[in-house]
């Protein structure tokens, strides 16, 4: 008997931080009809506070991928917070992670696979791996790591 993307999520053993509130003037989410459009999203903490840093300044490779690991859960608490459940989610169709780095680092999408790996635990293979872009920016809001924003399609 397979789970439910929610029961997967439980059966990970991991915490969802508190859904983050709009600090300007844009909506967390919208939904158009079978689609989730999730507003870009930090490193939210259980504690409500931020991962702050810049990749190969202030943290490295592996500490950058659990930050982005962290986006994913901050992600998927406004998920359940507005929706009651993972499982109203299909599949994931888009993720946009961008990498506040140094000009010279150059493995970006190593980075964002701390987000794209748990949306695979939950979702699957198959329906929790879509088309993604990573970039590299000099600079993100509040100096978090990494920002992701993503497309879901709805049952």
């Amino acid at each position: 008997m397979s789970l439910n993307p929610q029961e997967k999520f439980e059966s990970l053993g991991l915490s969802l931080p508190p859904a983050p509130q709009p600090l300007g003037i844009y909506k967390p989410y919208l939904v158009d009809g079978k689609y989730l459009y999730l507003s870009g999203h930090g490193p939210v903490q259980d504690d409500k506070s931020l991962i702050i840093g810049r990749i190969g300044e202030d943290m490295d490779i592996e500490a950058g991928k659990i930050a982005a690991r962290q986006v994913g859960l901050t992600m998927l608490s406004t998920i359940v917070t507005n929706f009651g459940s993972l499982s109203k989610v299909k599949r994931v169709i888009k993720v946009l992670g961008m990498v506040n780095c140094t000009s010279d680092f150059l493995r970006h999408p190593y980075v964002i696979n701390g987000c794209s790996e748990l949306f695979a635990e939950v979702w699957g293979q198959e329906n929790g791996i879509g088309v993604r872009s990573a970039v590299g920016f000099g600079s993100l809001p509040d100096n978090i790591p990494v920002e992701v924003e993503a497309l879901f399609e709805l049952y």
